[in-house]
């Protein structure tokens, strides 16, 4: 199967390229000439080990130019992509278990894996039960663009809400949503893309690495290491650069480190899109970050909130229209599935976002007309706007499926569309999101989301949100609830445990865990709710004390 993501590789533009950030705070930058030929004897290495149109063949490697070579090399080959998150702060063995856990489902041809990460590779291929090495990326003689098979990536879920799954994502869908990510972003010829995400994830690989590369436009790409040692280095960038994507937390990490002298003689007024996506959108971040940059021409109509999902491919919404975004204030007592969200509060971006409390939440655009999103009941229904379901998203970027007929327990693959498992409704013709139906319970015929207690209980113990985790436990005729806090206090309990019962009923069995390194995360950040629970079931959970 042919595409125009792959043109670029037999029609390089030697013109413009990518600028890989170097450990020393300088650049190294390549052509697409170079790195084009590159792909092709990679293929040539490939096709030489046996690798064939239509095969998956898995990357473990770090952000550098190996790994963009290789990962093209692998599509001039005609086979499909599915790169595998290097170890970060994971335990060696549940690293190599998770590992195992997709080269299963993925049955590669090919296993590829850095010098510094073959021993990790070969551990989980052992527990996988396949055989041979992992294989060092390396180059034979160039070969020509190889045809393709259906899929181009098999994109892994990070593993939230359970074990990861692959997601077909099929050239079609592939081409569809980049197609819709430069339009709805206002991409033009020339433009230049700024990024720290990892490769690993769908908004970094294919919102700001395959889109903008089969453009061929200018890429300035950094590891996420970097972008955590030195944030301005990526707020510089934008002296050039017109677009980028960020998770909430990045925005108020940026506040948080970076000084005004740093970004002094910087002209941000030519940045178009700072895309706000991968988990919920908290308003102060947003402002606090705004406030930061504001004084070297940043405008809040930069900030281009989003909704998407690797089961969509990538993106579904993102509000391009030119303004402020706006942020609500769902009344909890009215959001039950099916019925009518009463909006206490709303504003758009600015001063009174400052300190919002829990609850907020930002809008995430208006479906384009190819893009059907639907709001439905627990029978499938179509809803109202205003009215509170699930997410059901349509159109060419839809994918078929998971892989080797792997299946999750919130989201569903049904008549060409995705059933996303996520809750929300429209209002004022925008896309609200409130969270993974899976992460949430049911108190009094409503639905209580955990994304909302967390903030709630940051809120009255004092903790920082990032280290509170809520995990909806089922229990056999009672509800329940896990709280994960990293602290080793316990004089914040009281008054948490007076705020639940007051939010969720006495009904609801809660269960509080206290200790450091309790917070286990995925790839895009996201805590690892249900992982986490069976963990402490299974008494594995190091360092973890559960307060009576």
């Amino acid at each position: 199967m042919a595409s125009a993501l792959r043109d670029w590789l037999e029609t390089p533009d030697t013109g413009r390229g990518v600028h890989l950030a170097a450990d020393d705070g300088g650049w190294e930058f390549r052509d697409y000439g170079e790195l084009a030929s590159a792909a092709r004897r990679t293929a040539g290495a490939l096709i030489e080990e046996g690798v064939r149109p239509g095969d998956v063949v898995c990357l473990i490697l770090p952000t550098d130019f190996t790994c963009i070579e290789t990962y093209y090399g692998v599509w001039a080959a005609g086979a499909t992509v599915c790169l595998i998150t290097p170890p970060l702060f994971q335990d060696g063995d549940d690293y190599v278990a998770h590992v195992a856990a997709i080269l299963r489902q993925a049955a590669p041809a090919l296993v590829v894996a850095s010098k510094d990460l073959t021993e990790y590779a070969g551990r989980a291929m052992d527990e996988a039960g396949m055989s041979g090495e992992p294989w060092q990326p390396r180059q034979g003689e160039e070969a020509p663009v190889q045809p393709a098979g259906e899929l181009a990536l098999l994109q892994f879920t990070s593993g939230s809400s359970g074990a990861p799954r692959g997601v077909m994502v099929t050239w079609d869908n592939l081409e569809a949503n980049c197609d819709l990510i430069a339009r709805m972003a206002g991409y033009e010829d020339g433009d230049v893309v700024a990024s720290w995400l990892p490769l690993y994830h769908d908004m970094g690989l294919i919102g700001t690495f395959i889109t903008p590369i089969a453009r061929q436009g200018m890429l300035r790409l950094m590891r996420p290491d970097h972008f955590i040692r030195d944030p301005a280095r990526w707020l510089r960038c934008f002296a050039e650069a017109q677009h980028t994507a960020a998770p909430p937390f990045a925005y108020a990490y940026c506040a948080r480190r970076v000084k005004p002298e740093q970004l002094e003689g910087l002209d941000l007024s030519g940045w178009k899109m700072a895309l706000i996506g991968a988990e919920p959108i908290d308003p102060h971040a947003l402002e606090v970050f705004a406030q930061l940059v504001e004084p070297y021409g940043f405008s809040r109509t930069m900030f281009k909130p989003a909704y998407g999902m690797a089961e969509t491919t990538l993106l579904v919404t993102m509000d391009n229209a030119p303004r402020d975004p706006l942020a609500v204030r769902p009344d909890p007592d009215t959001l039950s599935f099916g019925q009518p969200v009463r909006i206490l509060e709303q504003h758009t971006l600015g001063a009174r976002s400052l300190g919002a409390k829990a609850g907020w939440i930002v809008g995430c655009g208006t479906p384009e007309d190819d893009v059907s999103v639907e709001i439905v009941d627990d029978d499938g229904n179509r809803l109202a706007e205003g009215l509170l379901g699930e997410i059901v998203v349509g159109g060419a970027s839809a994918c078929p499926g998971y892989y080797a007929g792997a299946e999750a327990k919130s989201t569903r693959f049904m008549d060409g569309k995705v059933y996303t498992g996520d809750a929300g409704f429209f209002h004022e013709g925008q896309l609200f999101v409130l969270g993974r139906m899976g992460d949430s319970i049911k108190v009094r015929g409503r639905s209580v989301y955990v994304e909302d207690l967390e903030s709630k209980i940051a809120e009255v113990s004092g903790l920082g949100k990032g280290r509170i985790a809520v995990v909806g436990v089922p229990g056999a005729g009672q509800k329940g609830l896990a709280l994960f806090a990293e602290t080793q206090a316990e004089d914040w309990i009281p008054a948490v445990r007076e705020m639940l019962r007051r939010r969720v009923g006495e009904d609801v069995e809660l269960t509080i865990v206290v200790g450091t390194g309790l917070i286990q995360r995925t790839s895009s950040g996201k805590p690892r709710r249900r992982y986490m629970w069976e963990r402490l079931q299974a008494d594995r959970l190091d360092g973890a004390r559960i307060v009576p």
